[in-house]
């Protein structure tokens, strides 16, 4: 029985935080645009940012390892 003391107030406790970081969260506006991140992945780029892609279709490694040491 004195483990429902302390449990229901710190489940409570707990459900207000949960309930807090929700209402922040949509206040702030992190639910808005929930499929303009996965177009701009799928979007084709021709010339922004660092390509990974050689001109030749190969992939490249951006940092290659060293070379082995003889």
């Amino acid at each position: 029985m004195e483990v429902l003391m302390l449990l229901i107030p710190l489940s409570v406790v707990l459900v207000l935080a949960i309930g807090a970081l929700f209402w922040w969260s949509v206040a702030s506006g992190q639910f808005e645009d929930l499929e303009g991140p996965a177009h701009r992945i799928i979007a084709d780029d021709d010339g922004t940012g660092d390509s990974t892609e050689s001109p030749s279709g190969a992939l490249t490694l951006i940092n290659p390892p060293p070379p082995p040491a003889a």
